[in-house]
C-alpha cells in the first residue's frame, strides 16, 4: 500500500453517512474522532495502514520522510501505510474524522 490522498470530487461536501457507507463497502470497522482548533499531533508512526476521511473541518499532515505535506478537507481521504512517520495540525475550525485500520 502507498501513501495516497484522494480529494473529494463532488462540489457538495459529503455527509458522515455517505463516508461511513464508503468505508462499510470495504468491510472496514470505522470509528469517529474529533479535535479542537489548532490541536497538534507530534511526529509518530502506526503499526497498521490507516484509512481516514475528513467529515468536517480540516487537518494538515506532514510526512517528512516522504517529503509530503497536505491539507485535508471534508470528503478527502488519506491512505497512510504503516510505519510512515507523520505529524498533524488541526485547522482553525477543528476537525471530525472517520478512521479505519487495516492490519
Amino acid at each position: 500500500m502507498e501513501l495516497k490522498v484522494t480529494p473529494w470530487s463532488d462540489q457538495t461536501p459529503p455527509t458522515e453517512a455517505e463516508l461511513r457507507d464508503l468505508l462499510d463497502k470495504q468491510e472496514l470497522k470505522v470509528y469517529q474522532w474529533s479535535n479542537r482548533p489548532d490541536d497538534v499531533y507530534a511526529g509518530h508512526t502506526h503499526g497498521y495502514h490507516k484509512v481516514l476521511y475528513v467529515v468536517e473541518g480540516s487537518i494538515k499532515f506532514d510526512c517528512p520522510t516522504q517529503h509530503k505535506t497536505f491539507n485535508l478537507n471534508p470528503g478527502d481521504r488519506l491512505d497512510l501505510p504503516s510505519g510512515i512517520r507523520h505529524s498533524a495540525v488541526v485547522g482553525p475550525q477543528g476537525v471530525t474524522c472517520l478512521e479505519a485500520h487495516v492490519y
